[in-house]
């Protein structure tokens, strides 16, 4: 579940340390025309440019930096926040410091990452293809604490009643661990529906993570809260961000002058 902070951004409910900030935006509360209506964050999906720099400025309002942005390409890079001077082409980011990682999504799977200390934090796009390419696997690893330790929350995504695959998708989840075909029920005309929540607890559960939250809202299904690839074809980007605070001291329920 998550909670409400302003009309465009929710706060994931998970029992994160003190020093964990994180947000999920929506689609509303931003400037952006339809299709795009209204907080789009994707500056590559054809809104105007002026309107996406307005959505983003928006959204630094609710953080202490600029977020690390990535140009995501489906695959299993992982990088450092603030480490490059450019966009990398990356699906996932990871910050020991002061640095706000993020991913955007249209109904791909985003996922949060920290570990109990509150020492170190990550942001992960994992659509179907990163998921069985193992991008959680190498995030992980790459934070370089005992998985044991880490906890994951699982933002919105397009739920199983409306991810229709092909048979090859599913193959590929099968042959990298068989309990994936639980996740796939068929569809018809050779299809399955695929559960991107439960491909991606079986993967943390694999990985030795079992402290996992969210994994409850469908970007397909709530057309009023969340941008949908597989809805609308050409829509924007909602965002989910997560930092490390020293002191926590950042007042996200604030008054909004935009609100």
């Amino acid at each position: 579940m998550s909670r409400a902070v302003a009309p465009y951004f929710l706060i994931p409910d998970w029992p994160a340390p003190a020093t964990v900030r994180a947000i999920q935006t929506t689609r509303a509360g931003g400037v952006s025309l339809p299709p795009f209506f209204s907080l789009n964050l994707g500056d590559h999906v054809g809104d105007a440019h002026l309107a996406v720099r307005h959505n983003r400025a928006l959204l630094r309002e609710r953080l202490p930096c600029e977020p690390f942005w990535l140009k995501q390409v489906h695959g299993t890079r992982v990088v450092s926040a603030g480490r490059e001077h450019t966009t990398p082409e990356a699906d996932a980011c990871i910050s020991r410091g002061g640095g706000v990682c993020g991913v955007m999504s249209a109904d791909c799977l985003p996922v949060l990452l920290c570990d109990e200390a509150g020492l170190v934090v990550a942001a992960v796009h994992a659509g179907w293809r990163g998921l069985v390419a193992g991008v959680l696997d190498t995030t992980v690893s790459a934070m370089q604490v005992p998985p044991s330790t880490l906890m994951a929350w699982l933002g919105p995504a397009i739920s199983q009643t409306a991810f229709e695959v092909g048979d090859e998708v599913r193959a590929q989840f099968v042959r990298a661990d068989p309990a994936a075909a639980a996740a796939f029920v068929p569809g018809g005309r050779g299809k399955y529906l695929a559960d991107l929540y439960f491909l991606a607890r079986l993967r943390l559960n694999s990985l030795g993570i079992s402290n996992i939250y969210g994994g409850d809202r469908c970007t397909f299904a709530e057309g009023g809260q969340f941008f949908s690839y597989r809805r609308e074809g050409v829509t924007g980007r909602q965002g989910t961000f997560i930092w490390l605070e020293a002191t926590a001291g950042i007042n996200l329920n604030r008054d909004d002058p935009h609100d």
